[in-house]
């Protein structure tokens, strides 16, 4: 920055130039004519000044970045030095701007909501994740008090009163379903910022893990309370039972014992299914052989109770894991055994589906299921009818590893069914599970 003694510099200097004029002027012509000069080249300066003066007044009207004015002598230096405070400072609002956009481009992508509220509430501003959160629109409802907006009993409360360090959960009118996560932080004079944070899903896992407690829970609960009361029975009357009646309380307890035992079974491998990794490609499985066994497992189950057939149209081999895939249609066929009246039919069909991936359907003829049923099915322990589940001797996660298995392997179930008709369950694996044989 250059020191600003060139304007003392350029008027002193004008000055003594002015006298040295005036005193060469005054053996010519005379004291009174020296002194006209000076006074002349006087009013000669200040005019210079006043019309350079009025230059800078009408260059401060003109919009930023307008060129500066011509100018000689001390004002030359001093448009100079305005020349490059104007440059320092559009350059200052350049970046200011730039890091407003940054942070508006950065609080737009976030997930969470971002509200920004004066101190009398009033909306400052808004981003995308929020106007979704309360149903806003950004340019609409900027300038307006947010009370009127959202008129939340809970949120007005929470926002207008004392608020604490614990965020609020609440569910707003506008969208059905949707649980909000909602925390105010108070920044700048008095203003405030609204954080709001989409936990839907959080509480509906939270739910499930709550379900899952009470349903592992009361499925254990039945079997051990069953032996529990037999062993005591045994215990107290065992010299007083007859033999018969005692194998027949050890057999009622030797089942609700296994009963206990295969839930156990189904939930540690529904819980290797869930933390493991996906199915590899490397191993392939050979469906025929398969598919062969699964039918010989559901004919032992079935006990020639009803009539049960396989249809093999599709390709060779799957990609992925034997285990999984034997668990996944094992459980479909198994299920279609048990909850189809003696007499019904099953038929295992696996046949190329669209899009050149493959298809395995277990068609029955049981009961059915009502339409408002088949979204929850897979669910665990969910069961259309818990007492036709339990004497089929099913617990309620079949289904679940069902649907587990195939995501590993990018499959998809497909449920149809109609009441007093029948059922079909099918696993639909993509084109790239499919082994092509070697040519």
């Amino acid at each position: 920055m250059r020191p600003a003694r060139y304007v003392w510099g350029g008027f002193g200097g004008a000055l003594i130039a002015f006298v040295v004029v005036a005193l060469a002027c005054w053996p010519l012509f005379g004291a009174t004519a020296a002194l006209l000069v000076f006074v002349a080249l006087l009013g000669a300066l200040f005019f210079y000044h006043l019309r350079s003066l009025k230059k800078l007044v009408l260059w401060t009207r003109e919009p930023i970045g307008t060129p500066l004015p011509q100018a000689f002598g001390v004002w030359d230096y001093v448009f100079a030095d305005l020349s490059r405070h104007a440059r320092r400072s559009l350059n200052q609002r350049d970046r200011l701007a730039q890091a407003l956009a940054r942070f508006r481009e950065a609080t737009s992508a976030m997930p969470s909501g971002v509200i920004l509220l004066s101190a009398e509430n009033f909306i400052e501003w808004i981003n995308p994740a929020a106007e979704v959160h309360f149903g806003l629109d950004g340019e609409r409802d900027t300038g307006k008090p947010i009370t009127n907006l959202v008129r939340q009993p809970d949120f007005v409360a929470y926002l207008t009163g004392e608020r604490t360090a614990e965020p609020l959960t609440c569910r707003l009118a506008r969208h059905a379903g949707m649980v909000l996560s909602i925390q105010i932080v108070p920044f700048g004079e008095e203003q405030s910022m609204v954080l709001s944070r989409d936990v839907t899903q959080f509480e509906k896992l939270e739910t499930m893990r709550r379900d899952f407690v009470a349903n592992v829970s009361h499925e254990l609960k039945t079997p051990l309370t069953v032996v529990s009361g037999f062993l005591e029975t045994l215990d107290e009357m065992l010299d007083e039972l007859p033999p018969e009646e005692a194998r027949r309380y050890l057999r009622l307890a030797s089942e609700q014992a296994g009963r206990m035992q295969h839930l156990v079974e189904d939930l540690l491998e529904l819980a290797a299914l869930e933390t493991s990794a996906a199915a590899s490609y490397d191993e392939t499985v050979e469906m025929a052989p398969l598919l062969e066994t699964i039918l010989n497992e559901a004919l032992a189950l079935s006990s020639g109770r009803h009539r049960i057939t396989l249809e093999l149209d599709g390709p060779v081999g799957l990609r992925g894991s034997r285990k999984e895939l034997h668990s996944a249609l094992l459980n479909l066929v198994s299920n279609a055994v048990r909850y189809t009246p003696e007499g019904g039919e099953v038929r295992l069909r696996w046949n190329v589906a669209a899009g050149g991936g493959a298809r395995f359907a277990v068609t029955d003829t049981g009961l059915g299921i009502e339409p408002h049923h088949l979204p929850r099915l897979t669910e665990r322990f969910y069961r259309v009818d818990r007492g036709r589940s339990r004497e089929s001797g099913g617990t309620g996660l079949g289904l679940a590893i069902v649907k587990h298995a195939l995501s590993r392997h990018q499959a998809n179930l497909q449920i149809e069914s109609t009441p007093a008709v029948g059922s079909t369950f099918a696993a639909v694996f993509p084109a790239e599970r499919v082994a092509r044989p070697v040519l």
